[in-house]
């Protein structure tokens, strides 16, 4: 049984008749720029998130420049963020002239390592941008405390993290703001590029909001070099249906990973995401980790699975400390040594809310078949 890693079409077919409706009143308004469905998204996801204020963006990355710009990172400034992360976390930093200082990630839970993010601040210091990786979030009151010390922004990329949260608090409310990213294969996903800004600042809020429209307020008066930064309102049409669900969704993926951890639990060849227990975590992906000190070989498993056409990727293969592009900034290999060894041993498998049993026994039993039992 082929088995894909994501499978958004068995989700639409159940939502369709909802999302084309809600597609269809925006293309029947002829409101294509802005309007009351970018303004009902904004509100339903930054209450959701627990923030008082959601700012529309075209792209998860372009809401972390946004981000970055309105916080006033720039040239010369140092943004501390994990080397273990999509390649926009540092792309966005890099963008703006200001240099990636790249922390190690805790090994358990593939986040930075928090405690290590206080000895890389320096005079240069601006902004940490941690990132809620897979879909738990980072140990956020080290962090909290070195940002009130040092009076520092406090950027979350949580485009992997909607609806997680930590003692209580959800990502993107803990720190400055939050990022989220509404791209396809997100837990809450678009039908195309998509993201938000979610904060309480309402200083910040308001920057944000200027800082989309070219820097422009009122219109074609420009106080700020800004961007086209805006979310289309077919985009926020259909996050707005999609938001709905993300509950009944988060429990689904959290009780396909359950499965797996049970299926998974008696091999020593495998490591099971590890969850803080003050966490919940709601599973962009679930990683697991083939140990090369136990005898296993990610390779091979991942050799195994294509081989029986069962979805997988590797997230991520390279650290961004090792990328050719960030060369000038001399990090060589072995400096982060957990990151790397992650990007070696982690392998995600399919954990969408539509999976079948059936589906999930195949692929539980491929990677036992790959690793040996």
């Amino acid at each position: 049984m082929a088995v894909p890693l994501l499978d958004l079409v068995a989700q639409y077919r159940k939502i369709r008749e909802e999302v084309r409706a809600a597609v269809d009143a925006v293309l029947d308004s002829q409101v294509c720029i802005g309007g009351p469905k970018v303004a009902e998204c904004e509100k339903a996801v930054a209450a959701y998130s627990d923030a008082k204020f959601g700012i529309g963006a075209s792209s998860g990355t372009d809401a972390l420049l946004n981000a970055l710009m309105s916080a006033g990172v720039g040239r010369n400034d140092e943004v501390i963020t994990t080397t273990f992360t999509f390649f926009a976390t540092a792309g966005c930093i890099a963008r703006l002239g200001a240099r990636p200082v790249f922390v190690d990630i805790d090994p358990k839970t593939y986040n930075i390592d928090a405690k290590m993010v206080a000895r890389r601040v320096s005079r240069k210091t601006k902004a940490i941008i941690p990132v809620h990786l897979f879909g738990q979030m980072a140990d956020m009151e080290p962090i909290m405390e070195v940002a009130r010390q040092r009076r520092l922004a406090i950027v979350e990329d949580a485009a992997q993290a909607v609806g997680a949260t930590q003692k209580g608090k959800k990502a993107g409310s803990v720190g400055t703001c939050g990022c989220f990213s509404f791209f396809p294969s997100k837990n809450l996903g678009g039908a195309g590029d998509g993201g938000m800004i979610v904060t309480s600042d309402a200083t910040l809020a308001e920057m944000c909001t200027v800082m989309r429209n070219h820097g422009s307020k009122p219109k074609y008066h420009h106080k700020y070099v800004g961007g086209n930064f805006r979310l289309d309102p077919i985009q926020a049409a259909v996050i707005t249906v999609k938001l709905k669900y993300l509950e009944e969704w988060h429990e689904a993926r959290r009780a396909n990973a359950a499965y797996y951890d049970a299926r998974f639990g008696g091999s020593k060849k495998i490591v099971t995401p590890y969850v803080e227990p003050h966490n919940r975590m709601i599973y962009n992906q679930y990683v697991i980790r083939i140990p090369a000190d136990r005898g296993g070989s990610r390779d091979q498993v991942e050799a195994h699975l294509n081989a029986k056409k069962i979805g997988n990727a590797i997230y991520y293969p390279v650290p961004l400390h090792l990328q050719q592009c960030f060369a000038e900034l001399a990090y060589k290999e072995g400096d982060l040594p957990h990151a790397e060894q992650a990007a070696r041993e982690v392998l995600a498998l399919p954990i969408y809310p539509e999976l079948t049993e059936a589906q999930r026994d195949e692929v539980a039993t491929a990677v036992l078949e790959a690793v040996g039992g």
